[in-house]
């Protein structure tokens, strides 16, 4: 590692990055930060706490909401691969990154964001088990299904890293050292690269695009088989049950994957990099403060956790009092 480092160091000038960030105006950063804070705070909370309901409760102790607290992690994660950064900015004016914190933080977002579009798919094909076959559902989502399944999507989400942290580091960067964004991200990354970066682009066009259509297939195929089961459902319980269940994951699929289409597959991305800034910001930092309600408010097992931790944590508190 430390000789991929040297080597990837020698082949540029620079060796410190400047985020420009949103604004210079104090007032407003001084806004933005609470802002962000509190968005931070709250998807910390969230999503870290969806983790101790799954792991605490044993109704919770389902495939299903294993996934949920997978991807409840990979939220904690992957704002705190940008919020931070981004917090201490706006308290000391410290704007700068240094070489091989740039090319960190790309490899773990990316990795964070990649894994959680593969998990979704993942979750998307353990709905369709459940409802479409209910019966085969314990045999065929067992931990030898569910944890390779998990396993994989993480691989899949560093290969994809790694690759893309390796060609875009692999420039030159001769000229600006300003990176008008909040963080490392790739597309304002190539703008001020002196190299061609036209195998670069093409290599974020085709690579995430294959992504997308692969993920998106899969969710895609899952959801019409699930449509199919519910059409042939005679309860109206039975149907209000599923659709509570997969309206979350499907309204997260779509809320994620539409940022990640616009940010991300298109030929040119150098163009229009303020927009894709805030684009970018809320995918990495809105989308994971935003799962937690998603998924938890709709699903009436979550719920009923939520309230029995709740009622149990006051019991214990009136009675120690």
């Amino acid at each position: 590692m430390d000789s991929l480092v040297i080597h990837l160091t020698n082949m540029t000038e620079v060796t410190v990055f400047i985020l420009t960030g949103f604004t210079d105006d104090r007032d407003l950063q001084g806004f933005l930060f609470f802002l962000f804070l509190a968005i931070y705070l709250f998807t910390l909370i969230g999503n870290l706490g969806l983790v101790v309901l799954v792991i605490g409760d044993i109704r919770l102790h389902k495939p299903m909401y294993y996934f949920l607290s997978v991807l409840s992690f990979l939220d904690a994660c992957y704002s705190t691969v940008v919020t931070p950064k981004m917090l201490l900015s706006f308290l000391t004016k410290e704007e700068t990154i240094s070489f091989l914190g740039c090319a960190t933080q790309m490899l773990l977002f990316v990795t964070f964001g990649t894994t959680e579009c593969f998990l979704l798919a993942a979750m998307a094909y353990d709905r369709y088990i459940a409802i479409y076959k209910p019966l085969l559902y314990s045999a065929t989502m067992s931990p030898r299904v569910y944890v390779p399944l998990i396993i994989a999507s993480y691989i899949g989400g560093i290969l994809h890293a790694t690759v893309h942290t390796v060609a875009t580091f692999s420039l030159s960067f001769c000229g600006s050292n300003e990176i008008r964004h909040v963080f490392c991200d790739i597309p304002p990354l190539l703008a001020i690269s002196c190299s061609d970066t036209r195998t670069n682009q093409l290599l974020l066009f085709y690579l995430v695009g294959a992504i997308e259509v692969v993920t998106l297939l899969i969710v895609l195929i899952s959801y019409g088989f699930i449509l199919l089961a519910i059409l042939r459902m005679h309860s109206a319980t039975g149907r209000r049950k599923v659709f509570s269940t997969c309206g979350s994951h499907l309204t997260g699929v779509s809320i994620y994957h539409g940022t990640i289409l616009f940010m991300y597959v298109r030929p040119n991305p150098s163009h229009g990099l303020e927009h894709d800034m805030v684009v970018s910001l809320f995918y990495t930092i809105v989308i994971p403060m935003l799962n937690p309600i998603i998924y938890s408010l709709r699903n009436t097992d979550v719920k009923q956790a939520m309230r029995k931790f709740t009622e149990r944590n006051w019991f214990v508190t009136k009675v120690n009092f």
